[in-house]
Order: structure tokens, then sequence, then C-alpha cells
């Protein structure tokens, strides 16, 4: 293996870096939680869901277990199930069609815009009919989707509108938070995320307190009070161990968001003439949860930084509707081509926090060094042909 006698090995993330920085005050935390013996819900789940939803200028935040199932029971609370459909993009994690299946509802597929990456806006109103009841803009990769005209279709049409903001804490459209924007959103608290738990975790956050009561009813059995079961609800709470290194972490969040902001305008200044950058559209203030630009031959790639010592991810490798999963929604290859061809040449390279500047020059010279080696090999190929 090539890594160079002066260079360090660069994960795609690094969660032990994250934990070193604020291992005290999560051992602090975590011994206070266990000496209290209050492990489901109990006061730091009070305090964070409240300190969470301030973070994103909403007024209730409600704890759950998972990104997944925020995404579930907002659609729950709002009266969304069997018949029902929701448009969800092409191009997202398969949670986001996941969570809509739950319900019994059916993801409706749009294609996503070819500069963000996030949903097309343009295809959304051709794909409402008279069973559709919500949108799902997906926040990816931590750049916030185009709110405003989705939610004037919304108005328009009468439809609910879940942000799925689970790569996206703190990131803002047109100086609003992400999560207050549309009628509730559900972030995620996987270990991996800006704001990550030392295990799964979620939230909704929303304004309307009604439909906030209703999710705090849904994720414990249905219960407005103890053994009193209003509805038929579900175990997706989330523990008071997990929110209070949460809080912790949350104070953390801004500085966190920044320095990843540092690394992506460095990746930019020195990879924007090898490869196809992220482009951050004019109303968004991202957190880059994952730095993913657009390579060609990009399995030759990861090799080539593999044996540098350099890790990649590729989010994602399939879209939904080429995913055997779901192969019952009809879609056909070819149904979403900015989806498809986005899936073909995406590549995430080491971002996070921690991430150090010469980091990010090792990767950026590794990236740059494939290209031009790559290219340089066609040319001789076509000359060759020639």
């Amino acid at each position: 293996m090539n890594t160079g006698s002066n260079q360090l090995r660069v994960p795609l993330v690094d969660l032990a870096a994250q934990q070193a920085a604020v291992r005290a005050e999560l051992d602090v935390a975590a011994a206070r939680v266990l000496g209290d013996a209050e492990f489901i819900l109990g006061r730091d789940v009070d305090c964070f869901e409240k300190e969470f939803a301030q973070y994103s200028s909403c007024a209730h935040g409600v704890g759950v277990d998972s990104g997944t199932s925020a995404l579930e029971l907002a659609l729950r609370a709002y009266g969304v199930g069997p018949g029902d459909e929701v448009i969800v993009p092409a191009n997202t994690f398969i949670a986001t069609a996941l969570a809509v299946s739950a319900t019994g509802a059916i993801p409706v597929l749009v294609d996503v815009d070819p500069l963000t990456y996030t949903i097309d806006v343009a295809s959304i109103e051709d794909a409402i009919t008279a069973r559709t009841r919500a949108i799902i803009p997906v926040h990816l990769y931590g750049q916030p989707a185009d709110m405003d005209p989705i939610l004037e279709i919304a108005r328009r049409r009468q439809l609910v509108v879940i942000e799925d903001a689970c790569q996206a804490h703190g990131a803002r459209y047109k100086g609003k938070r992400v999560g207050s924007l549309g009628s509730a959103a559900a972030f995620s608290f996987y270990p991996s995320k800006n704001l990550g738990a030392c295990g799964d975790g979620g939230i909704v956050t929303t304004n309307d307190e009604d439909i906030a009561k209703s999710l705090r009813m849904l994720r414990n059995y249905g219960q407005e009070k103890k053994y009193h079961h209003v509805t038929r609800g579900y175990n997706r709470r989330l523990d008071n161990l997990q929110a209070a290194l949460l809080r912790v972490k949350l104070r953390q969040l801004d500085a966190w968001n920044e320095a990843r902001r540092e690394c992506a305008e460095s990746y930019r200044l020195l990879l924007s003439a090898a490869v196809v950058t992220p482009v951050v559209a004019d109303y968004a203030e991202p957190v880059w949860h994952l730095y993913v630009v657009q390579v060609d031959d990009r399995e030759e790639m990861q090799k080539y930084l593999d044996e540098r010592g350099i890790g990649t991810g590729i989010h994602y490798p399939i879209p939904i509707h080429l995913q055997p999963a779901y192969r019952d929604l009809g879609y056909l290859r070819g149904d979403f081509p900015i989806a498809e061809q986005t899936a073909e040449n995406i590549l995430s390279l080491p971002m996070y926090a921690e991430l150090p500047k010469t980091a990010v020059a090792q990767v950026a010279g590794a990236v740059a060094e494939f290209v031009a080696t790559h290219h340089g090999a066609v040319q001789q190929r076509q000359m060759s042909v020639e």
C-alpha cells in the first residue's frame, strides 16, 4: 500500500475525534443519568427537547428513537395513512421512503435538481394526484431544499410538508433554520450526523401544539398519561442517556458546523478544477454533513484513494426507484435520469469537524493526482487509436 512516508490515514468520518473533544462533559452527563437511574424519557429528554426546539426556532420538539421514526410519526400525526400518497425525491437515503411505507401510504418519487441534488421543485406539481397528502423535501447532504416554492405548492394544494432534516442540523434557508419551515421536521441523531448520539435517536420539531401532543402519545404507546391509551401508539422513545449526551453536544454544534464549512471551502478551492464540486444555492447556508463530488471512473478513484489511506463513501449508489424493495412501485430505469446519473458518479470525501487542514490538502491532492493521471491515460489511449 502506498500511503507515503509522511501521510496519515484519513477516514471518511472520525467519531472518536468528536467524542474526545467533549469526553469530560459526556462523562459527567452519563454519570448523572446513571446516578439518577432515570433511563426512559426523563428530565434530560424534557430539557433536550426544549433546547433543540429553541435551537431550531420551533415551539416544540418531541424526542424519538431514530430519524426514521421521526419521519413516520410526523406523517401519522398529520393523519397520513393507507391509500395516501407522499411525494419524495428519488435521490435520498431509503429511510425517507420507508417511513412513508410504514404508515401504509405510497411514496411517489420525483427527480432531483442536477446542481443541488435536492428535490426538483419543477417536478412536484406533475406528481400530485387526488390522493397526495404530503411532500417530504430532503435537505440532502446538509444543503436545504428550495422551500419557498414547495410551501407555496403545499398551501395551494392543501398538503402537509414534512422536512427531512436528518442530515441538516443547523442549516439555514434564507436565514431561517431548517426544521422550522414546514408543518413539521424530522432529525436523526445517528452517531455520524452533525449532531450525533452515542447510539440511535431522533426528534420531530413543529410549531403546532396539537401535533406535538399527538406525537408525544404516538411515541409512548398512545398514552395521554400512564395506562390511559388514547390511541394505538408505539414504543419509539428517545432514552434519557442519549438525551443527556446530546445536550452536551448541542452546545458545540454551531462551532462544529463552522469547521465543516471551512473544510468544504478548502475542498472547493483545491478541487474545482479537477472534479464537479457541490453548488451552494444562493438561498442556502449548508452544514456539510457530507461533501459529495462527481467523478468519472468512481470505482478506480475509490481504489486509488484507499491505497493512499483515504476513506470514501457513496451516498447513495442505487436510487430508490431501482431498489428491489420498491420494484412494486412500477418505476423503470430512465424515469429519473438526474437521480440515476448522480448515483453513478457521486463520491463522498472525508468530512467531519475535526478534519485537519493538512488532511483536506492530502485528500484533494490525491484526487487531483488521480484525475491528472487518469486523463493522461485516456489521452494516450485515444492517440494510439488514432
